[in-house]
């Protein structure tokens, strides 16, 4: 593998070319930590004078292009995405910081615009990023306008914070050293990278596998992406089937990232529920980041099938995944590992809808009893779980099987032993996400009795906030009640109804109660009603009734 490394101060590199990030790259996903080291880099630069090396960059060059008279190489970042669109986003900070006015600063300003948008406004700017339908960056660079769409992405917030958080540090610069034009000298010339530029596919993916697998801090899931890359390059010899390769690995990877937009640690756990399948010998524990790309490696082997085979089957566990990190009710079933890797199985094996809908039901059923209700903590059912998700997945378990092995599992959680110890005096503090779940449950119960539906636009509006924002105290905890966070005494109100009752006793809420469309609040309001009073020995009662619910619905 012959390179020929450029050692470039951060002016050389930005000098005579568009960077590109495509499609199938990671979205911007840098925190305010990365980038606080990224400033403190730039302080130290300034105050020691000495030159400082950043960072490793690979790029795959593409095509030559030519704006107005000056010609330009584009070029594809594989490798150095999020620290190049840091520094130019704090490019854009900088100029927009410069006053035209001003003689020393004017040219400066008018330079900096150049460098970052291409012949006019309206041309190429420096870098065209990926995944960013709501154009967060290209606004930025263009007109320098921080907008926060109104349903951002993880990537879009990222990049929000990344020019305020610039912005911020420019002007810091500014109040502590007077001048912008040597903060705009340091970046430019006292820091430096590595930079690989690469002329062909087949060597750009080895070299991102070899840069990055020096503890570097990569996603794993990135650097499975590059190898399953540089398989194809390196064992399909037809150049037109690796080509079409390719593009069918690139658009996998695109609709990972774009699937991932709002939830990347999603992606990190599909990984790892992808190489547990991977593994040959029936496991007994989900395996790591770093095992799981190891092993899909060795399964994706040096067949064009085998690799595409490993490409998609990842795909489908992201989108297997999401599905059960979107459904609402499902988020106080859903916070075990283990117990996610046996729902996430259920969903890959494509059974009917309604056998789907029965096992997800029963898995849901079985896992609540055992964690939530029986209290066993996440150490606990682990190799159980784990050998069933990977025996659904791997050894085609039918409906019937998989509903004995899930009977198995909770064998010693019957619904009788676990509420037994179930001590429902405080159900409120530190089980907000279970309360919320298990109200809904009962709510969803009381509307089916009545034989109505459940108010889905009230309990739309619970899902999108805190558990403790729409947890009702019945008798207000301002009281100081040794009651008050007894199970009887906790309902459900949406959000903005429910902050508006504050400490108000039980009388004076009722009415609100009546008209809340939630099944099991209107019920208490009833009652309050007809006895004028909301008392310790009524919400005995309430605790009760709602037990009695929990008795039949979490049965064996």
């Amino acid at each position: 593998m012959q390179l020929n490394p450029l050692h470039l101060k951060v002016s050389k590199l930005l000098e005579g070319r568009l960077f590109r990030i495509p499609e199938y790259q990671r979205a911007y996903s840098w925190q305010s930590r990365q980038r606080a080291d990224l400033f403190n880099d730039i302080r130290e630069a300034y105050r020691s004078g000495r030159e400082h090396f950043m960072a490793t960059l690979v790029a795959l060059a593409k095509e030559t292009r030519e704006i107005n008279a000056d010609e330009f190489r584009a070029v594809e970042l594989v490798d150095g995405q999020q620290r190049t669109t840091t520094l130019i986003i704090l490019f854009k900070a900088l100029e927009k910081s410069l006053d035209s006015s001003i003689t020393s600063e004017a040219d400066i300003k008018k330079d900096l615009a150049k460098l970052l948008v291409k012949g006019d406004e309206h041309s190429l700017i420096l870098l065209q990023t990926n995944h960013d339908s709501s154009k967060v960056f290209t606004n930025y660079i263009r007109s320098g306008l921080v907008s926060e769409p109104k349903n951002p992405t993880v990537a879009d917030t990222n990049l929000v914070k990344a020019a305020q958080e610039c912005e911020r540090f420019v002007q810091d610069w500014k109040n502590s050293e007077g001048s912008i034009v040597s903060l705009i000298s340091t970046v430019r010339n006292k820091l430096s990278v590595i930079y690989h530029e690469i002329q062909d596919q087949a060597t750009v993916y080895r070299v991102f596998e070899v840069l990055n697998s020096r503890g570097l801090d990569v996603k794993w899931i990135d650097k499975l992406k590059s190898q399953l890359m540089a398989l194809i390059f390196e064992h399909v010899e037809d150049e037109k089937t690796r080509g079409e390769a390719s593009d069918e690995m690139k658009m996998i990877w695109k609709n990972i990232y774009q699937a991932l937009g709002n939830e990347s640690k999603i992606g990190d756990e599909a990984l790892r529920f992808a190489g547990t399948w991977a593994v040959d010998t029936r496991p007994n524990r989900i395996i790591s980041e770093q095992d799981a790309t190891a092993e899909l490696t060795r399964k994706a082997g040096t067949s064009l099938k085998s690799i595409a085979v490993v490409g998609h089957e990842l795909e489908a566990v992201v989108l297997a995944n999401l599905k059960l990190s979107r459904n609402n009710r499902l988020r106080a079933v859903t916070r075990i590992s283990h117990a996610r890797f046996v729902a996430s199985a259920i969903i890959l094996r494509a059974f009917k809808s309604k056998e789907e809908q029965l096992l997800l039901e029963k898995w849901e059923r079985v896992t609540f009893r055992i964690f939530e209700l029986g209290g066993a903590d996440t150490r606990h059912k682990v190799g159980d779980y784990v050998r069933l998700g990977y025996d659904i997945y791997r050894s085609c378990l039918s409906s019937d099987e998989v509903q004995e092995r899930l009977d198995s599992i909770s064998q010693n959680f019957s619904i009788k032993d676990v509420l037994k110890s179930v001590d429902w005096t405080d159900s409120y503090n530190n089980w907000g996400e279970q309360l919320r779940y298990l109200l809904y449950r009962y709510d969803e119960h009381l509307a089916k009795e009545a034989g109505e539906k459940i108010n889905a636009t009230a309990w739309n509006k619970i899902w999108q906030a805190e558990p403790s924002s729409s947890i009702e105290h019945i008798h207000p905890q301002s009281s100081g009640a040794s009651y008050v966070h007894q199970l009887g005494n906790l309902t459900m109100l949406p959000p903005g109804i429910n902050s508006s009752l504050n400490k108000r006793p039980a009388k004076e809420k009722f009415k609100t109660y009546l008209s809340c469309g939630l099944r099991a609040t209107m019920e208490v309001g009833l009652s309050i009603e007809e006895r004028n009073n909301w008392s310790e020995a009524m919400i005995k009662k309430r605790t009760k009734q709602i037990e009695d619910f929990i008795r039949l619905e979490w049965s064996d």
